[in-house]
């Protein structure tokens, strides 16, 4: 069955649609570069906008983008063999990040971050090598969410993610058009389609991020006493009075 037709891909469709009108995520003449990872977010993003292109009103392209990061054991292989089943323009780049990280990284530093700011380097030099202006990545409206409460409980800022963020090379935009779109309509459409995703191979996943994991899980129990918990929340993000907060460059107290 075409995903189109599929009803919860249609919602998720009309909430990324939403998104893209709502943050001006998506403009003529956009060539963009989708983060593709084999797990089941990119996937989804990459069909949405995919699905959103052939109809939209003004013309815009991508590219679906994975890097290998060298883990061993990561299949690369099942991401291309996907890719090129659906006619997707693609590239699959290899990096040794896994050396750099196993040989550079401070005892005790976060091996996450440090993984994750390699591959945005890689990510930026082949938007700039593919012509594209913008990069799309996967994150979801619990993404989202779950970041804020991190800041709050562990960092002491109120702060999430932006859905439109002007990369520090100030070559690019970085877009999130999954922002209003729940995790669970991602796992649920992709246990549908039976999209075949991937571990990432990283050696210490599900070991580090025990604090993201907290924050899911509380997000979760909550969920249970208030249902609507997460619209609250992501809504939260866009209505913000600065009045009643104790920032002090942001009124004259």
């Amino acid at each position: 069955m075409p995903y189109s037709d599929d009803s919860l891909f249609r919602r998720i469709r009309k909430l990324t649609g939403k998104a893209i009108g709502d943050f001006n995520l998506i403009e003529e003449g956009d060539r963009i570069a989708v983060g593709v990872s084999g797990g089941k977010d990119s996937y989804t993003l990459l069909h949405v906008l995919e699905s959103l292109r052939r109809k939209a009103p003004i013309r815009y392209e991508l590219v679906a983008v994975n890097i290998d990061a060298g883990y061993p054991g990561y299949r690369k292989e099942v991401v291309a063999e996907h890719l090129r089943a659906h006619g997707f323009a693609h590239r699959m780049e290899s990096t040794n990040s896994y050396q750099v990280i196993e040989e550079k990284r401070r005892p005790g530093s976060s091996y996450c971050s440090f993984c994750a700011r390699l591959r945005r380097g890689v990510l930026y030099s082949l938007a700039d090598e593919l012509g594209c202006n913008k990069i799309a990545l996967g994150h979801h409206l619990d993404d989202f969410i779950e970041t804020l409460l991190l800041n709050q409980f562990y960092v002491g800022t109120l702060a999430a993610m932006s859905p439109k963020l002007a990369a520090d090379n100030g070559r690019h935009t970085v877009i999130r058009p999954l922002v209003y779109v729940e995790e669970q309509d991602i796992i649920n459409f992709a246990r549908a389609q039976a999209l075949p995703v991937i571990c990432c191979a990283c050696p210490v996943c599900g070991v580090v991020d025990q604090k993201r994991k907290r924050m899911k899980r509380l997000v979760r129990e909550l969920a249970a006493e208030i249902p609507h918990i997460r619209r609250s929340m992501i809504g939260a993000l866009g209505n913000v009075h600065a009045g009643h907060l104790l920032d002090k460059a942001l009124q004259e107290f």
